[in-house]
């Protein structure tokens, strides 16, 4: 694969504020590449940057090999976005809105066939404030990829979204991917990221802290895996300390805790069935990308992205 996204040292303040502080990352083609950080990271500005609403103060970046401080206009022909703040006038119908924005992009899709598409049909004449939040998301989506981007760029796409929507959002990017373009998902919701991402990178004060996979991220920073189970409370089990890939034992009532890495489930299931214990609550407990999240940014900040 080769990059469509390329970020060097890039760094942007506000007055005194430094936003962005030597920021590098790549993003290959046809995938879906995950921005996380918390509030205040430099996500958002990195972005606006990419995309050329924002002109750094200094680094290079190009999108599909352009400069967006330089090439904007051709870039914007090539990139589909929805902003953060993204927002429509309420009297608008959906139909409307997609034929200004079909107007202003002639090289584009039928308007009509992106209706159809996404699933906006029903809501043709719809007015834009009475539409789900769930809706208008769908709608937002719809709009960004009207001229048919070859590079997507979807910022807090499911902020204030219920569970469902949400849900129903998350295949909205699935699809967007499939029809072969490249998502740069900015995100802090850690459950999405894991869900869509086929890397992620972990912004920190301004910096990139990890770029990874999500499973590799976990692999690397989430401190191993524990497998737990129930056993009476004069129930030996130090024999469980020498199982291979078993690194330590903890007992919490009738709450038994061993943890390690590796096929770590495997060999205490064996090892219990050779033992004559067969436990029905026996299960695995892995680290989340969230508690990898939270190891990362609770830290101070990177002096250098790990890779």
């Amino acid at each position: 694969m080769s990059a469509v996204v390329e970020v060097q040292h890039l760094r942007k303040a506000y007055g005194g504020v430094l936003a962005v502080d030597d920021v590098s990352l790549e993003v290959e083609e046809g995938e879906i590449f995950g921005l996380l950080g918390p509030n205040g990271a430099g996500k958002t500005t990195t972005v606006e940057c990419l995309e050329g609403l924002r002109r750094p103060d200094e680094g290079r970046i190009r999108v599909l090999g352009l400069d967006p401080s330089r090439e904007p206009r051709e870039l914007r022909r090539r990139i589909g976005c929805q902003l953060q703040q993204a927002a429509l006038p309420d009297r608008i119908r959906v139909w409307e809105a997609l034929d200004l924005f079909a107007a202003l992009t002639p090289q584009g899709a039928p308007w009509r066939a992106i209706l159809a598409t996404w699933g906006l049909e029903g809501k043709r004449r719809a007015a834009f404030s009475s539409l789900s939040g769930g809706e208008q998301q769908r709608l937002f989506v719809a709009l960004a990829l009207i001229n048919q981007p070859q590079v997507v760029f979807l910022d807090e796409l499911t902020q204030g979204l219920d569970p469902a929507a949400r849900r129903v959002a998350w295949e909205l990017v699935r699809s967007v991917r499939d029809r072969g373009a490249t998502v740069v998902l900015v995100t802090h919701f850690m459950e999405e990221a894991q869900q869509l991402c086929d890397r992620v990178a972990v912004v920190h004060q301004g910096r990139v802290a990890a770029v990874d996979t999500p499973q590799g991220l976990i692999s690397r920073f989430g401190g191993g895996v524990r497998v737990v189970f129930s056993a009476p409370a004069d129930q030996d089990v130090e024999w469980l300390s020498r199982v291979p890939h078993a690194t330590g034992i903890a007992r919490h009532g009738p709450r038994l805790e061993v943890t390690g890495d590796g096929p770590l489930l495997a060999h205490i299931g064996a090892a219990l069935i050779a033992h004559g214990m067969e436990p029905a609550d026996l299960r695995l407990e892995q680290p989340t990308l969230e508690d990898v999240f939270l190891r990362i940014t609770q830290g101070p900040a990177p002096d250098q992205a790990e890779r």
